[in-house]
């Protein structure tokens, strides 16, 4: 199979054009980068050629480097791994320094070969680590284009040269928002920011590169590092003013990351060492920091779980095998925040959207809230007052149940009252299609329990949004014990639908997500009481890689929410219930009215326009911290395994299936220390057995929640990890 595609026209202006056959994006395969480094070679030995055009087949570039290769890597260097990806990522310095070199005599810099680089379209991660190799890179003026290195975002970084060429092209804090934070810009505002060179009409893109390619000087294919008596914008660091940068990035690095994201600090490594030396030893420093990265086990995991087991969801890795399911129609009923904004989510989707709830104005209320959110997009220039009108034209506000005739999916976000529930469930289905699909959006009441309100049981079924519905990306599908395949598949592919991630879980108190976040928020408390410090209770956990310490966790989510939440687990579990020393300061909490960020007061405190202003001093007033406070090891053991645990109990009782949804669904949806790739990707960072230990510890000390599951214990024994079982069983 061909990748690139070599073409010489009559003027003598090689044509290397990028399209895989099948693909709808370009990725770069090691197969592939040996294609375009023979090409490369042809037209520089071949005295007819002038010069090149790199280019692609499609609308747009490239997408980047193909994860699943990366992933692979290490398996592929065989018995000594370091050597053999330190040589492979050398193998792609050579062909890009190819490309940038040309042919020129390396003293007098003359004789080169003019390559341009014409992006039709995106261009990210490789896709664009080979144009900046180019010796210009010419964009088609395409406002849906993003040009950017998103590396750092699934725990790697530009390792093909781009760390290294951006920041000696636009100076370390030029290129500080494009290497650490992934920046992904239009074509207009890439050129803005002096990371390409020129963006023109899409029809003249080929043509512009080709007169550029015929009129190109010796000087236009020098770059600036390869020149001589080159120095760093905005200076390297020895010099003061470059000395105060990498200072501050370094502080901001450490800063954001807390230290657990091994990516940033050898991008930042690669970039200070690369800064002292010429660009080739450069270039090798990158390979190694690089090299470096892909051999910590973080990386592999984000891969892993951020793009691999992510994609396989999306693209509906357990979808049962019936027909395809999408919705035409969607009905929604109750219009408060999570009703509106699955209207929002779905109507932006193209889908129509019928919003039902009691009283008109609360239906009203509800697409407003749709069109707060488009007119924020219209601020940002994300939206078009079109597209504006275009959404709201597909939401229909009303109180009127016969409206839901013509919908073949309708998802309900009433109150979590069962009754409240059944009287909506049986209200719809009387106006609904026979094959109509019914899925509730409750967080936390049975899926079974509430299809008893349903005639058709093997039509419903749960979908389980979180909130905000328009950022949070996470879907939780929960199958009732009648639930049927097709309702599984319709909840699946709408979804999809909508751009979002699902995951599918069978029917249990709290399903999965939720299953595994309370444990987490009680443990916080829970040690709040003991005497533990707030402070290290919060600053344990982020520097852990949680984004949010669970007593600011638990005010965002409020305290009255988990009062109730309290009430109703302690009556279904009568003398089972173990969390009573959390509802002291649960209950306290509420009493004192302090009910988290909705009231102004929680855990912390805030200024009348909402901002969190530090822990609330009366909460060491009323649980005082200890003399002597606990290591921090053992703190971020307990928040951790309080989790970890909760999943495998999951995966051991059934609920959770797919060890692949678990770590998605934990990053996703409450954000589990990313870095690790998930619950079960950390475990396996672990080993079993150190698991095991740890938990048999905890459990000494603490209690018989961090009892080891008896799975756990198992592959412990068996010296095995999740995804090596998984893979096992696969194979």
């Amino acid at each position: 199979m061909t990748d690139f595609h070599f073409a010489v026209d009559a003027d003598g202006v090689a044509t290397i054009t990028w399209d895989i056959a099948g693909k709808s994006m370009n990725v770069l395969s090691l197969e592939g980068l040996a294609e375009l480094d023979a090409h490369i070679d042809t037209a520089l030995a071949d005295e007819a050629v002038k010069g090149v055009i790199i280019t692609s087949g499609k609308p747009d570039f490239a997408g980047g480097m193909d994860l699943n290769v990366i992933a692979k890597m290490k398996e592929m260097a065989g018995y000594q791994p370091e050597k053999g990806l330190f040589e492979g990522i050398m193998s792609m310095h050579k062909t890009l320094r190819k490309i940038e070199r040309a042919g020129m005599d390396p003293k007098k810099l003359k004789g080169g070969k003019p390559i341009v680089a014409a992006l039709p379209g995106t261009a990210l991660g490789i896709g664009l680590e080979i144009p900046l190799a180019c010796h210009r890179i010419i964009a088609a003026d395409n406002p849906k284009a993003r040009i950017g290195l998103p590396e750092i975002m699934v725990g790697i970084f530009p390792g093909a040269g781009g760390t290294t060429r951006v920041s000696r092209k636009l100076g370390a804090m030029g290129a500080s928002s494009i290497l650490l934070e992934g920046k992904l810009s239009e074509p207009k505002k890439a050129k803005a920011a002096g990371l390409i060179d020129e963006v023109v009409a899409g029809e003249d893109l080929l043509a512009r590169a080709k007169e550029w390619v015929l009129s190109a000087k010796d000087a236009d294919l020098v770059k600036p590092w390869d020149a001589k008596g080159f120095k760093m914008p905005g200076g390297a660091p020895y010099h003061p003013s470059g000395f105060m940068t990498f200072v501050g990035a370094s502080a901001m690095v450490n800063g954001k990351t807390k230290g657990v994201y091994p990516a940033a600090k050898a991008l930042l490594s690669a970039v200070y060492e690369g800064a002292l030396v010429p660009f080739d030893t450069a270039l090798k420093i990158e390979a190694r920091w690089f090299t470096h990265i892909l051999m910590n086990p973080s990386s592999s995991a984000m891969i892993r779980s951020l793009f691999i087991n992510k994609e396989a969801l999306e693209k509906g890795a357990n979808r049962p095998d019936v027909g395809d399911e999408k919705v035409a129609k969607l009905g929604v009923l109750g219009a408060g925040m999570m009703g509106a904004g699955i209207a929002y989510v779905a109507a932006n989707a193209g889908i129509e959207v019928v919003l039902i709830d009691a009283k008109q104005e609360a239906a009203d209320k509800g697409k407003a809230h749709a069109e707060g959110i488009l007119d924020k997009g219209m601020k940002r220039g994300k939206v078009t007052e079109a597209k504006k009108a275009e959404v709201l034209g597909r939401i229909t506000p009303t109180t009127d149940y016969a409206a839901l005739s013509g919908c073949d999916l309708v998802v309900e976000a009433v109150f979590e009252d069962p009754k409240i529930k059944a009287e909506v469930t049986a209200r719809a289905e009387a106006a609904l299609p026979e094959g109509a699909i019914f899925a509730t959006n409750t967080s936390t009441l049975p899926i079974s329990d509430l299809a008893k309100a349903s005639t058709r049981p093997e039509q419903f079924i749960g979908i389980h949004f979180f909130s905000p519905v328009d950022k949070m990306m996470l879907v939780e599908i929960i199958k009732g014990r009648a639930t049927g395949d097709r309702a599984v598949a319709k909840a699946l592919d709408f979804v999809r639908q909508i751009r979002k991630t699902p995951i599918v879980v069978n029917d249990a108190r709290f399903f999965y997500a939720n299953r595994c976040i309370i444990p987490y928020l009680n443990e916080g408390m829970r040690m709040v009481r003991e005497g533990v410090s707030p402070v290290l209770v919060e600053n344990a956990a982020k520097l852990m890689g949680m984004p949010l310490g669970p007593l600011q966790l638990v005010d965002e989510t409020s305290l009255d929410l988990g009062a109730k939440i309290a009430r109703a687990t302690r009556a279904a579990m009568g003398d089972a219930y173990a969390d009573g020393d959390v509802d002291e300061v649960v209950f306290w909490m509420v009493a004192q009215e302090r009910l988290g960020r909705k009231a102004g007061a929680g855990f912390y405190s805030y200024d009348d326009k909402g901002k969190r202003q530090g822990l609330w001093a009366g909460l060491s007033d009323k649980f005082p911290p200890a003399d002597e406070q606990p290591d921090l090891i053992t703190v971020q053991h307990r928040l951790m395994f309080a989790q970890a645990l909760e999943a495998v109990r999951a995966l051991e009782e059934g609920v959770l299936t797919d060890i692949r949804e678990g770590d998605v669904g934990a990053i996703l949806g409450w954000g589990f220390a990313p870095w690790s790739g998930g619950p079960f990707s950390w475990l396996d960072m672990l080993g079993a057995g150190f698991a095991v230990t740890v938990c048999d510890d905890l459990e000494a000390r603490f209690g018989a929640r961090f009892h080891a599951p008896e799975l756990l214990r198992q592959m412990a024994a068996e010296d095995r990890g999740f995804y090596s079982a998984r893979a096992s069983m696969a194979a």
